[in-house]
């Protein structure tokens, strides 16, 4: 059986300009990203050295340069275009990421709306 190794990334914050509304572009919000990055990190276990690994720093960069360069209508367009920017510079087998829009533009208290998304490496 193959071992599921995974690299964990959470509570990633950002102040970003994505929504339906012109407000929610210009003026912006908080929004949270956790990823969770299956990759075989075998070697990093007896070698101890960040070259035998994924290191997280990189994904954190690119997380927030997405985050805050881009401006998405849906956070479910944030979503794919992190887990395909991760596919693009990293040797993952699978990306789970979850987006949180932190205190959403909506009549009433509401904490958080979120997406989730579970993909693996394309073919």
């Amino acid at each position: 059986m193959k071992a599921r190794e995974k690299i964990l990334l959470s509570g990633v914050r950002f102040h970003g300009y994505h929504g339906l509304t012109r407000m929610e572009r210009e003026v912006g919000g908080r929004y949270s990203i956790d990823l969770e990055l299956t990759f075989d990190y075998s070697k990093a276990i007896d070698s101890d050295h960040i070259a035998d690994t994924l290191d997280y720093r990189k994904v954190h960069r690119i997380v927030q340069e997405i985050g805050r360069g881009e401006s998405f209508r849906l956070i479910e367009a944030l979503a794919g275009k992190i887990v395909a920017a991760i596919f693009e510079h990293f040797p993952v087998e699978e990306v789970f990421i979850r987006v949180r829009k932190e205190v959403p533009v909506l009549d009433g208290i509401v904490e958080s709306v979120g997406v989730e998304l579970t993909r693996s490496r394309p073919e």
